[in-house]
Order: structure tokens, then sequence, then C-alpha cells
């Protein structure tokens, strides 16, 4: 027998993990997605016409990229090819576009955006000539990571994680697959069942794995009840998927900072312990609450910023487990003080108006006039607040500026500083108190 022979041989032997064995090989057994792959499904309409051109699907670990290439495959008749850049290069493409000449092929390439630039343009012309179909998947935000040329003539998909209901019918399907095929009875708790599914993270190999830890080594015949501490252990040591440099990373942070600003304190402690439990750095979770004290507290409460920058200070010298009792601190402080953008909007206003417009002269007055010779210069004139018993002397700082025109109030009444500042203002000055914000719809 030749070597061959045996590899393949022993490849039949060798057991599939569970993931495998349940696969679904059709788009009616996928389980999740409906979005896109539903009765309707914008990609399920594609696949019914006959005209797929390319398709980049993109989404987290474990929703079932190779899984619909497959099915759609098998659905639309195709001979299916795979390729991934670990293993495939140009020559490859090449091979499979000279057989696409005598078959109806499409093409699966996993992880594309680890192609470099050059490949995936030698890939657009391929596609773009019809010479076969294209499913293209990754784990990044096509948008980030593929060239703009091909992202332009693709059909793109979001996959979405997956929901707890569907993950408990994957639990479902492997339990009647290992009911009938290994003769394992297996059996949850509620419990059990809301900590496998839950921890998982919308990923479905992930609970696939977990669920088969849990039943490996078991002899046919053997009923196996499956408790919350089992699930627990099997995901002790497994944190929950999380990319720092892809879209998990940004749109957690995303998520955590949106919390803050809508002054949501429960949402804010999730995203925070999910940032934490993934393993975030404290010190970047902590410079994300400092950014917020200014851009979002702001001049409503003055002593956010001191306390994100005390937490920033705390969590370099003291690390986890205690230091997420200090970004909590922070991140709530965000979370439940009174708001003003004042400060954000502002400069960004100033910030526009200074790379626009011509430049403003420093008024004489305001100019340095702490050396000999200054006053023969003119830098006269320049009026001290603080002789004046109010405080607040009466004179031009920024010639061509209209009042407002960058600072607008957050005060919104109460007790804010920014409120007291414009009571302030209005008591010491006899004028109205700086212009109160307004959106697009009046609505301060």
């Amino acid at each position: 027998m030749m070597k061959a022979d045996l590899f393949s041989k022993a490849q039949e032997q060798r057991p599939k993990p569970l993931a495998a064995e349940i696969r679904p090989q059709t788009l009616d057994e996928l389980i999740g997605q409906q979005h896109i792959l539903g009765p309707n499904g914008p990609l399920r309409r594609r696949v019914r016409a006959g005209r797929l051109g390319t398709v980049i699907l993109f989404g987290p670990p474990g929703v079932g990229r190779t899984t619909i290439a497959r099915a759609i495959g098998q659905e639309m008749k195709k001979e299916f090819r795979s390729l991934h850049p670990a293993s495939s290069n140009v020559s490859d493409i090449k091979a499979v576009a000279q057989e696409a000449q005598a078959k109806d092929i499409l093409v699966f390439i996993d992880e594309i955006h680890r192609f470099s630039s050059a490949q995936q343009d030698y890939l657009l012309d391929l596609t773009e000539t019809g010479t076969f179909d294209l499913i293209a998947a990754t784990t990044g935000n096509p948008y980030h990571v593929l060239t703009p040329a091909l992202v332009s003539r693709a059909s793109i998909f979001q996959l979405e994680p997956h929901s707890l209901d569907d993950l408990r019918q994957v639990v479902e399907r492997a339990v009647a697959f290992l009911a009938s095929s290994k003769e394992l009875n297996v059996c949850f708790d509620e419990d059990a069942m809301k900590q496998l599914t839950g921890r998982a993270g919308g990923d479905a190999r992930r609970v696939l794995n977990a669920l088969e830890t849990l039943v490996l080594g078991s002899e046919p015949g053997s009923a196996i009840s499956i408790t919350g501490s089992m699930v627990d252990e099997v995901y002790q040591a497994s944190p929950l998927p999380f990319d720092r440099k892809g879209d998990f990373h940004y749109d957690t942070i995303s998520a955590f900072i949106k919390s803050m600003r809508g002054s949501d304190p429960d949402a804010t402690l999730y995203w925070l312990a999910r940032l934490i439990h993934s393993g975030e750095d404290p010190r970047f979770i902590a410079r994300r609450i400092l950014i917020h004290a200014s851009e979002d507290v702001g001049l409503a409460d003055n002593t956010a910023l001191q306390t994100a920058a005390a937490a920033l200070t705390a969590v370099q010298h003291v690390g986890y487990p205690e230091a997420q009792i200090v970004l909590a601190h922070a991140a709530l402080h965000i979370a439940r003080a009174p708001k003003s953008n004042s400060a954000c909007r502002g400069i960004g206003a100033a910030m526009a108006y200074v790379k626009s417009q011509p430049m403003i002269p420093v008024p004489p007055h305001l100019r340095d006039g702490h050396y000999a010779g200054a006053a023969k210069l003119g830098h006269v004139g320049y009026r001290f607040p603080h002789d004046d018993p109010r405080g607040w002397v009466e004179q031009t700082y920024s010639p061509g500026i209209q009042p407002s025109q960058f600072y607008q109030s957050d005060g919104r009444g109460g007790q804010t500083f920014e409120a007291r500042a414009d009571a302030w203002w209005e008591r010491v000055t006899g004028q109205p108190q700086p212009q109160q914000w307004q959106d697009e719809s009046g609505t301060s």
C-alpha cells in the first residue's frame, strides 16, 4: 500500500471534532444569520437567483463563515474549492482559475485579509471576468482590512454572533447527534444550559467544543448529567472573544463609552466587566475614562476629571484584580455625573475657525508688557480684572469673535458648575448668560 493511501486511511479513522461532525450541509439546516439567509434575506436571494459574484462575509469566529460557504456551494451545485493565505499563493489561485475553465467552481478563501494587496488585486480580475464565484471570509472589517478595489466590487454581509436561542438549538442538535451516533444520553439542568450558551460569546464552535469536553471519554450507553459547576470548570480558563486590534475591541469600547455618556451605570459596569474579563490593559480603559471626563461631563462636574486622572495614576501602580475597583469608581462617576460637552464642542468650533479663517492679530493691550520698551511699542491698555470689585471688567479679548461663537453653555439649569457659572455671569456683568446650545431641532 502506498504512503498516500495509508495517510488517507489514517485520516478517515481519526475521530472528527463534534463541530465538524454536525456541520450543517444545506442552507436550510443552518442556525442563525437569518437577517441574510432567511427566506427573503439578501444573500439567500442571490443564491436563489444563481448570481453570486463576489461575496465577503465578515464577523467574529464561530458564526458559520465556512459552513455558509459550503452550504451555498451545495445549493448552487458548484464545485467547492477552499484556499487559505497561510498555504495558498498566486500559483494556487491560477490553478483554480484554470480548472474553472472547464467546471463551475465556487472558491472560498478564509482570512482573506492575510493576502497581500497584489494577491487581492489578482483575485479581483478573475471575479470581474466571471472566471469563478468567490466567497471571502474575514474576522476584520472589510473596509479596514481589504483593498478598496475589492471591497467596492463585492457584496458585503456582516455575520452576527449567535443569539442564546441559536446556541441552545446548536446544543440540542449536538445532544441528539450524541444520542444517535455515540449512544450518549446527555442532559442539562437549566443553570448549566444557560451557562454553556451564555458564556460562549455567540460562538457556536466554542459551545460545541465545551460540550465535547464535558462528554469526552464517556462509554457508549452512559447517562451524563451536566451541571453548572461542570460548565464553569470547562470555561474557567477560556476568556470571552476579544481582538485588541479588530472590531471586537472597538465595538466593546464604543459600547462602554456610550453607556457612560448615556448615564446608564449598569450598562457601564457590564461593558467595563467585559473589557476587564477579556484582559484589556487597565491603563487603556483609564485613558478612555479620562478623555470622557472632559468630553461628556466637562463643566457640569469638574471633579469628574480629577477622579479620572486619579484613576489613571492609580492603575499605573495597582494591577488587576484591585484595579477593577478603581476603574469602576471612575467610570461610575462619569456615568452618574450631569453631562456637558460644551468644552468638546467649543474647542472643535475654535479649531475649525483657526484652520479656515485669517489669523487675528493679538490686540496691543493683550501683548506681553513685562519688559523694558513694551510700552513704547504700544503694549498698553490692559485692564486687570482683579482690580475691579466684581472680578470682571469689560474689554475686548478677541476682535471679530462674537459672544457664544465657540462656547455655548450646557448649564441646563440645576446646580451644576456650568449652571452656577451662568448665574454668576449674569449677576456680575448684567449681561445674558452665554448662549445655551441647541441642536438642529432647537432642543437644548
